[in-house]
């Protein structure tokens, strides 16, 4: 039995809040995550991954390691990577009962020389969490067999398809390019003799492709009378052709103003580009679900 795509949707983005989380919010994010690692779908998973573990023993041989200085104990993990999997698994679902429980680990095993709680939380978070949430994904989809595969890095490139609105290309381009990714532009590429399309072709290694849709056109049905903000036909067009290369879930749509959605575009994230600048935390939130290393620090800048 696997578990639905969509739970693993939330499972990723309550790592990604607990990431960016601080002391008001983390044990919420915490707990979230607990229960979303109990649902259902995953408990003949749970089970066979966490038999025969004794936490308590686990924490209590790691606790023995510690020295004379505040952090030098070290997690003392078993070779078997199911047995490491299986005590990740039991040690978030314990912090999810207990928060503050996160915080005592995180000043055993991953002090700093920080005194603050946060720093902890956010070192277990992103040393055990995420590695955990990735390698739990490809053991429950593989029905708890693990075999070991050539995975090719995931691209950071990120293709911006774009109308007329220059200036909402550009934000977007400088907004990508400051948290760590690589805005393709078609315009900017060399031609090299090539088509429209045949270029978009060549650019296509991407990992994740950004759409703004701008009232650029106007338009109406046959018959109608009052004519539309649409977005312009090239932007459709690439909309779909990325749709099909990369997967809908590595394709998310920018809409600015009052244009018009086509209507099978319901299957596709789509996030409104407000003047606010909400719209930067939600194309971060898309990108890290797709399997993305985001840094909330500088998306926050």
């Amino acid at each position: 039995m696997t578990a639905s795509l969509d739970l693993f949707r939330q499972i990723n983005n309550a790592v990604l809040d607990l990431q960016s989380s601080d002391l008001q919010s983390y044990a919420a994010h915490l707990k979230r995550l607990g229960r979303l690692l109990q649902h259902p779908d995953l408990e003949t998973s749970n089970a066979t991954l966490t038999q025969n573990l004794d936490l308590d023993s686990f924490i209590k041989a790691s606790e023995a390691t510690q020295g004379g200085m505040v952090g030098s104990a070290t997690l003392q993990w078993p070779e078997d990577d199911l047995q490491i999997l299986g005590l990740k698994l039991l040690l978030i679902l314990r912090f999810s009962e207990n928060p503050e429980f996160m915080t005592t680990i995180g000043y055993q095993f991953f002090y700093t020389g920080s005194r603050k709680i946060m720093s902890g939380v956010h070192a277990i978070t992103s040393q055990i969490i995420i590695p955990f949430v990735r390698d739990y994904k490809d053991y429950v989809e593989a029905q708890g067999r693990i075999s070991p595969s050539l995975v090719l890095p995931m691209s950071n490139k990120v293709f911006i398809v774009h109308g007329h609105d220059g200036e909402s290309r550009e934000t977007v381009a400088r907004f990508l390019g400051n948290i760590g990714f690589d805005p393709i532009i078609l315009h900017e590429q060399a031609n090299k003799g090539r088509t429209i399309i045949e270029k978009v072709e060549a650019n296509a290694d991407v990992g994740f492709a950004v759409v703004l849709l701008t009232p650029d056109d106007l338009g109406r049905a046959k018959g109608d009378s009052d004519l539309e903000p649409r977005a312009r036909q090239n932007v459709l067009l690439e909309l779909g052709y990325f749709m099909a290369r990369l997967g809908r879930d590595k394709v998310c749509a920018l809409r600015k103003g009052d244009v018009s959605i086509p209507s099978d575009f319901a299957g596709v994230v789509w996030e409104a580009m407000d003047e606010a600048g909400a719209w930067k935390q939600n194309l971060a939130r898309e990108l890290g679900a797709a399997g993305h290393a985001v840094d909330w620090n500088k998306v926050m800048r």
